[in-house]
């Protein structure tokens, strides 16, 4: 619902009705992963998508009929035998998709959640989209970390799924989960999916130079909340990083220990160390790799600054496996020459590391192209 939530707010609060379609699950090689959403507007606008373009059609279609109707449907589109290039998945994976009506009506409380996504706090939106009882289809449960608003029918529902939603909401994860009509967790019957909105995961850049702002762009991009940081005013400015988040002007570690202490890094922050300079370099490290658990930790440099820089590392006491969890030199071997190429080889690493990725070539590998699940634990190594 992220993709789509501007234009769904806007219809919401023009009081229209809109057709929602969600990827409640997937199969073998689906193209968009759970939680992917296409939005028809009244108007019959598009926004978003739930297949990269295979089903968009027929599920346009259903969307109309359901703002027509107000009835929610759950529909799967897999292989179609007969017109496998109009509505089948070509690419052979298989699809369920929830397609509801979205106004004031039926989803009262979608502006509250509105405003927790822009203010990155975290919240989670339970969706009943099979039950017995066709009066519970299209049901929300909005939970936070300390409550939840909303009625999906019962208090025994009530409190199962707003239990398994905050630890699924801790989690980042996005999933459907199967319960007794009743909200019965060893029962079948209803089926509820759990979209999770935790805060954006966060990018740490030290070193206010060109390659940063390659890798600020490419990394608002891809859905991070970037900070740069450098101790040097003169280069650490909003008006050369304009795409980051926040610039902060300090010590690269006296920064990083600070944001350590107040517990406002977790284990999906990124960090890169872009300085190549020792005297910023070596502390800076010595915080990052005996710090708690982050996703990923790599420092830019040449292989002679890489060998200098594990020399005066283990000199400062860090061991071979706490220098273990860095990736240096950062990146991938792409041939990068300019900035923004650095900027993809590096983002190509920490993909690669998040969803467990070969790091093959894809013409090269017989394993399915999509990886459905981040790998646990997301961390360096």
């Amino acid at each position: 619902m992220r993709d789509v939530l501007g234009a769904l707010t806007r219809s919401w609060q023009k009081g229209d009705t809109a057709g929602l379609a969600t990827v409640v699950r997937t199969f073998e090689s689906a193209p968009r992963s759970a939680g992917a959403s296409m939005l028809v507007t009244a108007d019959g606008s598009v926004v978003g998508s739930v297949s990269g373009g295979c089903v968009e059609g027929a599920v346009y279609d259903l969307a109309t009929e359901v703002i027509a109707s107000g009835a929610p449907v759950l529909v799967r589109y897999g292989i179609s035998d007969d017109d496998a290039f109009s509505v089948g998945l070509t690419c052979g994976g298989i699809l369920d998709v929830f397609v509801e009506p979205v106004s004031p009506r039926t989803f009262g409380e979608l502006d509250a959640v509105r405003q927790d996504i822009e203010d990155s706090r975290p919240v989670a939106v339970a969706t009943v989209i099979e039950h017995p009882d066709a009066g519970w289809l299209g049901r929300h449960l909005v939970v936070r970390p300390h409550g939840f608003e909303g009625d999906l029918g019962s208090e025994q529902s009530n409190r199962a799924i707003s239990d398994d939603a905050q630890g699924l909401l801790a989690a980042g994860r996005n999933t459907t989960l199967t319960y007794g009509p009743d909200g019965e967790r060893q029962g079948e019957g209803m089926r509820v999916f759990f979209s999770s909105f935790a805060p954006r995961p966060r990018m740490l850049v030290f070193g206010a130079i060109d390659f940063a702002a390659a890798l600020t762009r490419l990394a608002k991009f891809l859905g991070y909340r970037v900070t740069v940081c450098d101790a040097r005013e003169v280069f650490a400015t909003t008006a050369r990083f304009p795409d980051a988040d926040e610039v902060i002007v300090s010590w690269p570690h006296n920064y990083l220990t600070e944001q350590f202490a107040a517990g406002l890094l977790d284990a999906r922050t990124v960090i890169c160390v872009l300085t190549h300079d020792p005297k910023f370099d070596v502390p800076l490290l010595e915080v990052a790799l005996r710090g708690p658990q982050i996703a990923y930790i790599g420092a830019m440099g040449s292989r002679r600054t890489h060998d200098d820089r594990l020399r005066r590392l283990r000199e400062a006491g860090v061991s071979d496996a706490e220098l273990s969890q860095l990736h240096s030199p950062i990146g991938l071997d792409l041939g990068s020459r300019t900035p923004e190429e650095t900027a993809v080889s590096i983002a190509a690493e920490i993909l690669a590391l998040q969803w467990g990725g070969s790091r093959e070539p894809l013409r090269q590998l017989a394993d399915r192209i999509h990886h459905d699940e981040q790998h646990e634990p997301y961390t360096a190594g």
